[in-house]
């Protein structure tokens, strides 16, 4: 019998159970796959404790990469045996086997791994619709990232660089700092020693960025603002910290004409020639070594609940995986 992740009641890890699940045969357009990993983001949090609602009891895991064992009627262009990633709704990476629409799923080249596939899809394609899309970050660009030790950090940090930015990071302490410079980061600032706000204006000369990518959220929200120059652009993509509150826009206009934005990999991907390129782009600048995927912390499958409850107290840096 297959196992996979479940909860039947939202709230903190301990709601997170392993239980035994019916798979089935792939309907129309499905296909079934055998994991060999799930990635684990902060989303996954979302969905457990109910901040992001969704209908119960759920499969948890949005992230993962295995084999395809089973096609249904009309899939044409993935065949048994491949190899395969994904990064998309329907939940349910968090399992040993299971059901994906054919057309959610991207066919993995030669030189990207099965772990290295389910450490990067959702964090990798986040960061090319960041970096490429929602603000098209250009060569000489100065930019700013909260989180830049997590698992999108890293990579975001890489792939900036390599545009040719010069990209500052926030952490939370001194070997996150170390790790963000390894990864790109010409600036790294801990936030619980200095103030960002006045350092990045220090940085910048005064002048401030064109665009703060934050994925904290609350605890961020106020002083990503005020790095902002004028007609400078706030992208607003997690809730680490909770969730940004109800907010006076009127606020945008004294600060510079600001411009605001709350973007989803799932808009971005939600067309399939836009989720194909996205992923052959983030595969074709890992496979350039432009941006390498370390996988910094691995767990059993069964173990989901502890890796959630790291990964909320910060425990964690770069990718993580699930084992199944």
């Amino acid at each position: 019998m297959v196992h996979a992740i479940r909860i039947h009641q939202t709230g903190g890890p301990e709601v997170m159970k392993w239980e035994e699940v019916e798979v089935g045969d792939p309907g129309p357009g499905q296909i079934r796959l055998k994991n060999a990993a799930a990635g684990l983001n902060y989303i996954d949090t979302y969905h457990r404790s109910g901040l992001y609602k969704l209908p119960l009891p759920l499969n948890l895991g949005m992230e993962g990469a295995g084999t395809v064992t089973a096609v249904g009627p009309g899939v044409t262009d993935i065949k048994v045996g491949d190899r395969v990633a994904y990064a998309s709704q329907p939940l349910g990476s968090y399992s040993e086997e299971r059901l994906m629409q054919a057309d959610r799923v991207v066919v993995l080249p030669d030189g990207i791994s099965d772990q290295q596939a389910a450490g990067m899809m959702l964090k990798g394609m986040t960061v090319e619709y960041l970096l490429r899309r929602t603000y098209k970050v250009k060569a000489g660009d100065t930019v700013l990232f909260h989180a830049a030790a997590g698992g999108v950090g890293l990579i975001f940090g890489q792939w900036a660089k390599a545009l040719g930015a010069t990209v500052i990071g926030t952490v939370g302490s001194d070997e996150k700092a170390k790790l963000a410079r390894e990864h790109g980061y010409d600036h790294v600032i801990n936030y619980k020693s200095e103030n960002f706000v006045e350092r990045v204006k220090e940085i910048t000369k005064g002048e401030g960025v064109p665009v703060v990518y934050d994925g904290v959220g609350k605890d961020t929200w106020a002083g990503s603002l005020d790095c902002l120059r004028p007609l400078g652009l706030m992208v607003s993509f997690g809730n680490a910290s909770g969730p940004v509150g109800p907010v006076d826009i009127g606020i945008l206009a004294p600060k510079g004409s600001l411009f605001v934005t709350r973007p989803t990999l799932v808009t971005y991907t939600a067309r399939r020639e836009d989720l194909v390129g996205s992923a052959n782009a983030l595969f074709d600048v890992v496979k350039s070594g432009k941006v390498k995927i370390e996988i910094k912390q691995t767990y059993a499958l069964k173990d989901a609940a502890r890796a959630h409850a790291d990964l909320e107290s910060r425990k964690t840096t770069g990718s993580t995986l699930l084992l199944p």
